[in-house]
């Protein structure tokens, strides 16, 4: 394929023989194929560069053999954690040793010191969430804190929101175990002058190391170009080049400072040096319980920039910027459009000040006394002053500034170019204002956002990087916003890092006499350079080797799915800017992404999805782009729970992706025997509800079901569902409950209510019955959810118009339809419009808002007051909900609990658990198993097993209800008869 050919250039072709031999050697996984390759190529920078492979070592004893290796074949090392670099300091053209699989233990915590010593693969908020209960945590969190890792934190230096009080990664680092360029081990940590003098005798690498750098420190001159020309000390976040002004700032180059610790070196030297083992971490006390944030609402940018020194007088923990054009990308996330509750009016930036103090009357004064400050200046409209949870609302929103930078259709985006600069805060406003003459001038707009207490704010400029001038653009913008750092003696680099994309002005920022001693310290470290060479030292050229060639034709493709809204499909995969969201594990809320929360492979992400289809959609030289086996393989494992159309930052909608590949892939690969069985399941169920004894004999039969199974591809320990004795359609037609004068409300009889669940569905007619509602099942086919999951979308397409223009006429809001399955009833509000186009469209946009779901539709009449909780039961009522993935991620779950606890007494736990593991078929596929059940294992089936039997276990979903049965045997039931039980 072109993709790989085109950007060999500059590889070290290893020849097969060498990756055996070297595969043999190692205890980890070793992955030379395109695939790996192509998904290792990116990180959350714009750079794209193809490594030659991919390794996950196991233990520091791989790490060994891999730097042999290296050094035999002159293959550079690339050390990697989540991947969410901005500076492309993971990208390059050598081996990428990818830590984040196996090595991540916790190897030692010391409570009464108060440190922890943890592998580089460790993330940090799981590594909080340990400490929390020991009252202690690692200060330093970024946005990414849910899936960055300890080793990624060092090699930049990271902040995060509370450097304020908690500086940065450099701050807190005491040690740090570390193989060096020759193999050997080194421990670095803090040394008395007598210890260093002892480390400088070493006849060894080691020792080298100390006596280069007691040499550089130690000359007079080298001492005054470094305290000249190094950004100004009094800015907490510098990171341009190596950290030499800090060594030179301790014992023995400078009396009565701190004693020399090499860690202020390899922290923010983004894996030049040495590749760090095991680190040893400083811990802090939790802050403060009391806690607020107020959210000053700024009329404009330059307001909020002269407020931000007003608010740093009143001592805050935190000071973040979010400026309007994140806040109007926030309207069309699903899951980030209800955290803007303290949203008014349309500000032009908003200021988030977070106080903490010991009680809530200290923070209310202090709030109180800030507003009036900021009125009194003329800052800021709107004060609104949040507590508890509404704080969380806050940050999650603030945490998706970078995502979210990707939602904006077209080529031009706000791209990471300087959004990393940093000055002494008190001269902010100054370089803003010289910073927006500087935008002026070349003509461009700018995103801003993040740390504005400490002088950094992340600035995006918008730009097409598929164009060459604009790529030429990229250079200057850089180029003259180092110019007027370098004018405020700010830091180019606060803590994203130098990598490839801020290296090359480095001579600018610290001049090239500072410059050829960070060479210098390079060789000393690593004189083969097979450690991340390209980043910091010697770069390329900063425009060069790019996500995108300039000039690229982004090409045309036809689709069954509407992709109008991205401008068409490439650009939908395209909106995937690397940031990892999808990387969290099950620990921390929400769906995305089940299968790489079960496996914590980098190729079951949502990133490694887009990222494949992007790169064969775009370099593909076949008719059909999408016939590619690779796009195939790292598609299999997504288990469309559209957790990512939801909670991904930049609406990347997997599910979405992966059915019109499949429909395209079907085109020129044929429809499996098994892929149409699925999808064509409800006509069997048609057929066998005619006799559905003998249906039934079959599927329970051990001998017939299992020869089926075995045939078809099913998972012999699964269950296949059985038909009811009758169908829903046919029970209503017999049994005329409906009150004469009762309000019409039309029931969606899915296709899975209608032949396997009809109790369900019977409940649910029963429950409205009582409420006093007339119900009648509309003239309507099947939802099409077996052919939308399958790939079958011209099929879907179909059934999805006949379903409107059955429909439309009759549903309004007068006249709902209800729903009883979440993912069949939510492809109206779904799929439908998005296959979809013209007049029809807007048909199905039009029935789309009165299709709901049973629960909505209760908690609807309830709060128009037609439902009286006075009907309900005051029994007392444990139940444990387990929400559906197409629920949680396109209506949430919160009528679901409002409706079960309409009886005063019933009590409601929703279970923290993201996709159940079933996922419609995907977990009867023999293939999928054993992926399905881990997923289960997560949280879902510990957490059902733990719950007593009195306990009512409820999930909406047909597929969660067989996966809790098939993992824990346990039967759950559907909300919908919870609900007729509590009617009296």
């Amino acid at each position: 394929m072109s993709t790989i050919n085109s950007q060999s250039q500059g590889i070290r072709m290893i020849p097969i023989n060498k990756w055996n031999e070297l595969s043999a050697r190692l205890k980890g996984d070793l992955y030379t194929g395109d695939s790996m390759r192509l998904l290792y190529a990116t990180d959350a920078s714009a750079y794209r560069e193809l490594p030659a492979g991919v390794c996950r070592p196991k233990d520091e004893d791989d790490l060994k053999v891999l730097i042999d290796f290296s050094r035999k074949m002159k293959l550079p090392l690339i050390p990697r954690t989540a991947g969410t670099s901005l500076a492309g300091q993971v990208v390059g053209s050598g081996l990428v040793v990818d830590v984040s699989k196996y090595m991540t233990r916790i190897l030692e915590l010391n409570i009464e010191e108060r440190w922890v010593r943890v592998q580089p693969g460790v993330v940090l908020d799981e590594l909080n969430n340990i400490l929390e209960p020991h009252g202690l945590f690692f200060g330093p969190e970024t946005s990414t804190s849910n899936r960055c890792m300890i080793g990624g934190m060092v090699g930049n230096n990271s902040c995060g929101s509370h450097s304020l009080v908690y500086g940065s990664t450099r701050d807190h680092t005491l040690e740090i175990k570390a193989l060096l360029s020759d193999g050997s081990e080194a421990t670095f940590g803090m040394l008395s002058p007598d210890e260093f003098e002892q480390k400088c005798s070493l006849e060894n690498r080691e020792g080298e190391i100390y006596r280069s750098i007691r040499n550089i420190l130690g000359n007079t001159e080298n001492q005054f170009e470094i305290r000249n020309n190094y950004p100004d000390p009094e800015i907490e976040r510098r990171n341009t080049g190596y950290a030499l002004d800090l060594l030179l700032d301790s014992q023995p180059f400078t009396n009565g400072k701190p004693d020399f610790n090499f860690c202020r070196l390899l922290a923010g030297s983004e894996g030049t040096l040495a590749f760090s083992t095991e680190i040893k971490l400083n811990l802090v006390p939790l802050p403060p319980k009391e806690k607020a944030l107020i959210c000053i609402h700024c009329a404009t940018l330059e307001d909020a920039f002269k407020g931000n020194l007003i608010a740093l007088k009143h001592k805050p923990v935190a000071v973040e910027l979010i400026d309007n054009f994140i806040l109007q990308r926030t309207k069309d996330n699903i899951s980030q459009r209800k955290n803007r509750f303290f949203i008014k009016g349309d500000p032009a930036a908003v200021l988030v000040v977070e106080l903490a103090m010991e009680t809530r009357e200290a923070i209310d004064k202090l709030a109180n006394e800030l507003e009036a400050d900021m009125r009194d200046e003329g800052f800021g409209y709107h004060f609104p002053v949040l507590y508890g949870s509404d704080i969380g609302k806050v940050w999650a929103l603030r945490k998706a500034g970078l995502g979210l930078l990707s939602n904006i259709p077209g080529d031009k985006k706000p791209v990471a170019v300087i959004e990393d600069t940093a000055v002494n805060s008190q001269v902010l406003p100054a370089y803003m204002a010289d910073f927006k003459e500087l935008l002026d001038r070349l003509g461009l707009e700018c995103v801003y956002y993040a740390h504005i207490a400490t002088g950094e704010l992340h600035l995006r400029p918008v730009l097409d990087l598929k164009d060459p001038k604009d790529v030429e653009l990229f250079h200057t913008v850089a180029l003259e916003t180092a110019k007027l750092v370098k004018k405020y003696r700010g830091s180019l680099s606060g803590e994203h890092g130098d990598g490839r994309l801020r290296g090359e002005f480095i001579p600018l920022m610290l001049g090239e006499h500072n410059y050829q001693l960070l060479k210098e310290v390079k060789k000393s470290w690593d004189p083969e350079g097979i450690f991340n060479p390209g980043k910091i030292t010697d770069t390329p050229r900063m425009n060069s080797s790019l996500r995108y060639e300039p000039g690229q034709i982004t090409k045309e493709i036809d689709t069954v799915f509407d992709f109008s809204e991205s401008l068409g499909i490439l650009r939908a995969a395209e909106k995937c800017n690397g940031s990892g969201d999808c990387r969290k594990s099950e620990e921390f809320a929400g769906t995305m992404c089940p299968s790489y929360q079960a496996t914590r492979d980098e190729n079951t992400t949502t990133r490694a999805r887009a990222n494949i289809l992007r790169e064969f959609l775009t370099h593909s030289e076949k008719a059909n782009p999408f016939d590619h086996p690779e796009i195939y393989e790292v598609m299999d494992l997504c288990l469309s729970c559209k957790g990512c159309k939801s909670e991904c930052p930049s609406n990347v909608d997997i599910a979405k992706y992966k059915a019109e590949f499949l429909q395209h892939y079907y085109d020129a690969n044929g429809v499996p025997l098994r892929t149409k069985m699925i999808a064509y399941i409800t006509s069997f169920n048609k057929l066998g509800s005619v006799l559905p004894a003998f249906y039934n004999f079959f599927l329970k039969n051990p001998f017939l079901s299992g020869l089926m199974k075995k045939v078809l591809g099913f998972a012999k320990k699964r269950s296949i569902p059985l038909l009811y004795k009758t169908t829903l359609r046919a029970w209503q037609k017999q049994n005329k409950q409906n009150p004469e004068n009762g309000r019409l409300v039309y029931l969606f009889a899915d296709e899975f209510t209608n032949y396997n669940d009809v109790e369900v569905g019977i409940s649910a007619i029963q429950a409205l019955n009582k409420l006093g509602y007339r119900v009648e099942i509309p003239l309507h086919t099947e939802s099409g959810r077996t052919f939308l999951s399958k790939g079958l979308l011209r099929k879907a397409k179909k059934l999805a118009e006949k379903n409107i223009n059955l429909l439309e006429p009759l549903i309004s809001n007068k006249t709902p339809l209800i729903g009883i399955e979440p993912s069949a009833i939510l492809t109206f509000r779904d799929e439908y419009i998005d296959l979809t186009r013209g007049a029809m469209k807007e048909k199905a946009v039009s029935l789309s808002k009165n299709c709901l779901l049973f629960d909505d539709f209760i908690m609807q009449e309830v709060n128009a007051g037609r439902i009286e909780k006075s009907v309900f039961t005051t029994e007392s009522r444990n139940i444990r909900l387990h929400g559906h993935c197409h629920q949680k991620a396109l209506s949430g779950t919160a009528s679901t609990k409002q409706m079960l606890t309409l009886p005063a007494n019933y009590n409601v736990d929703e279970i923290k658990s993201g996709c159940c593991g079933m996922a419609g078929s995907f977990g009867y596929e023999a293939e999928h198993y054993d992926v399905s059940m881990k997923v289960g294992e997560l949280v879902l089936f510990p957490e059902v097993r733990k719950t007593p039997e009195q306990t009512t276990i409820a999930a909406p979903g047909t597929s969660c209800r067989h996966q809790i049965s098939d993992g824990t045997g346990r039967k759950a039931l559907h909300p919908v008869e919870v609900f007729l039980e509590s009617i009296k």
